[in-house]
Parts: structure tokens; sequence; C-alpha cells
């Protein structure tokens, strides 16, 4: 057949006209218990330490698709260190949330963190750090990532032996008078309508202000004491790890916020039959206590040591703790949302869906699902 007279490709359109408005895909709960973690821990402790001295367990839903991990972009995994061991040297474009759940360790980098059980911290993304156990216990963490989502978008960017590779930087020929005449400060930005529309020069998308992102420390020691003792004390049953970085994202980093949440013996659980949900999904680790959760009408039975996929996004979920009360660190991609104006919230399921961010939000509780309601 004449070249000319070949067939064209097949088109790269799928015609979507008329469809129906299209549902969210919601995943179901997913309880990884206490004796699952130690079980991993085990194993991990038990392997000859790999080249790069990371022994990492991930945890995957079975939902999941290549790249995805507990969560629809959010990669947590489990990873264990021997007394004295140390991991190569890391840089990625990935922001991570870390708990300590046994042992002590530090995470080395521009700026040093000496942790401990309970502590939580930041790893910003693209600063090269390692973890050292520089304790007498094997150190075991929990790590979150937005990887998983970086996977999807097929840009994730890891490296190891940072430590050992050339920290010079190749010129890019410009001249110092090029630099300083091309960047955003000198940029056009040009007014365009009364409403607010503006033209701006692309050195706006090349060369963005920068707002400090170190990495951050919340000693347990320190948050322990801030928060519900007994009911009645008037302090508060949930905290915020709050990033400055973050800014109006209210993160621990700018994909996902972590909260402690106490609730003391005594104190009532929630009595409602129906819960709440939100677009940003939630990940339980149980410190102290047990309960349970009611996630779309599924009941799941919770104790100390138990991590649980707790809300899938855009599920009803309620939970209910015990008569010892509970201690929980809560973990959610609403940063992220936030950033994507996606974060929707509905505290009851019969009162509005609000857009977080984008209007007036829930207010008149210092905490979700308060006791008789």
């Amino acid at each position: 057949m004449n070249a000319r007279m070949q067939a064209p490709p097949a088109t790269p359109f799928v015609d979507a006209s008329g469809q129906k408005a299209r549902p969210p895909h919601i995943w179901k709960p997913l309880l990884i218990t206490r004796e699952m973690i130690e079980a991993e821990v085990e194993r991990l402790a038990s392997l000859p330490r790999p080249a790069n001295g990371k022994r990492i367990g991930r945890i995957i839903h079975p939902s999941a698709g290549p790249g995805m991990g507990l969560s629809p972009g959010t990669e947590v995994s489990l990873q264990v260190l021997k007394p004295g061991e140390q991991t190569s040297f890391t840089r990625t474009n990935a922001n991570q949330v870390e708990l300590c759940l046994r042992g002590a360790g530090s995470l080395l980098g521009e700026k040093s963190l000496r942790l401990s059980r309970q502590s939580v911290w930041t790893v910003p993304p693209m600063r090269p750090y390692a973890h050292r156990n520089d304790g007498q216990d094997l150190w075991v963490r929990l790590t979150y990532s937005n990887a998983a989502l970086l996977q999807q978008l097929g840009v994730i960017y890891e490296e190891d032996d940072v430590e050992i590779r050339a920290t010079e930087t190749e010129s890019d020929g410009l001249s110092e008078h090029q630099r300083r005449t091309y960047a955003w400060q000198n940029a056009p930005d040009t007014p365009l309508t009364p409403e607010g529309a503006r033209l701006r020069g692309y050195e706006y998308l090349t060369d963005i202000p920068v707002v400090d992102n170190p990495p951050l420390h919340w000693p347990w020691e320190r948050v322990d004491p801030h928060l519900n003792k007994q009911v009645g004390d008037d302090l508060r049953t949930i905290l915020l790890l709050y990033h400055p970085a973050t800014e109006r994202r209210a993160g621990t980093t700018h994909s996902f916020f972590a909260t402690w949440a106490r609730f003391a013996p005594g104190h009532p659980p929630f009595a409602g039959t129906r819960g709440h949900r939100h677009t940003s999904m939630a990940i339980n680790y149980h410190m102290q206590g047990h309960g349970s959760s009611v996630v779309d009408g599924e009941r799941v039975h919770w104790k100390a040591g138990d991590l649980l996929l707790s809300a899938p996004g855009w599920s009803e979920h309620a939970h209910y703790h015990g008569e010892e009360g509970c201690t929980v660190l809560t973990i959610q991609d609403h940063p992220m949302h936030i950033g994507l104006g996606s974060l929707l919230w509905q505290e009851r399921m019969n009162a509005p869906i609000l857009a977080l961010g984008m209007e007036s939000g829930q207010t008149g509780y210092t905490g979700p699902r308060k006791p008789g309601e």
C-alpha cells in the first residue's frame, strides 16, 4: 500500500459526550496488626545488611496498582536499623514524615536530629539525609511519604550514596548580570483585568521564591504535656504538628499533616451512629488503648500497636475508643488537597459539603466527633 494511502493512526480521543458524573473510587479500610508489624520487624532484622543499609518493608493495599501504597498516592513503610548501623546518604524529591516505634537513633544531614520513641519528624525533599542507630536496641520507625504519588506521575527521583558524589554544579553559561536581570524580581507582572487576572514573565515559573523547609522534630516529651490527661482538664484531645513552611496548607509536610490525639480514661466516646467524611485519607497508628472504627458500615477493631487505614478518601467513618481511652497518631494528605483545591469535608452526613480553603470551613468545635453528637 502506498504510504500516502495508509490508515491514519488511532485517535487518542475517547468519547465522553453526555457521560454521567463520575463517582469516587473508595478503597476498603486495611488493618495492619501489631503482630504483623512485629513479625515484619523480626524478618527485616534477620536480613543481611543491604548495600545501602536500608531494611524496608512497604505496606501495600490489596487495591493498589504499580507505584501505589497503603492509600492511593501515600507510601507507608516499616524501616529497621540494628545498633551501630547507618544507611547511605539519600536524596529524593518525596517529602516524608517519620514516627519512632522502638529504640532511638539520629537523622543525619545539614541539620541532625536525635530521635526516640514516639518522636515525629520530617525529612524534606532534595536534602541529603541518612539514618544512624546509635542506641542499644533495634531502631524501628514508620515512614509516610508521597513517593507513591510521584511514581504514579512518573517523576519519582531517588539517589543513594549522595555523600560521595561531586557537589559542584555545572556552569549555566550566564553572566552575573544576566542572573540578576532575568530573575522573578525583575520580570514583567502586568495587571490584565479589574478582577485580578495578570500576565507574568516565565521567570516566575523557574525562579520561585524560597520558603525555608528544614527538618523539624516534635519530641514526645514536649508534645505530651499539651494533650488531654484527665476528663475536664481543658487540654486538647487533638493537636496538629505544624511546620511553618506549609503556611496555609496547615501541614507537617506539604503533603501530610500529623496529629496526636489522646482521649483520657473515662472520656466519653463518640455516641453517634453516623460518621463524617473528607477527601483526604487518614491513617491511624494506635500507640495506646483499644477500640473500633466503623468505615462505610464495616466495623474494624483495633488495639495498641495496630496501624489502620482508617479513612480511605471520601469514606464515611467514625471512631470509638474503649474505657481506657487511647493515644493515636493520625496522618492525612489534607495539605495536598488544600494545594489542589480538592479538599471536601462533610462533618455530618446530612450537612452541606464544604470545600475547605475555598469557602468558610467547619467551626464551632475543638475536635471532630464531640461526645454525644
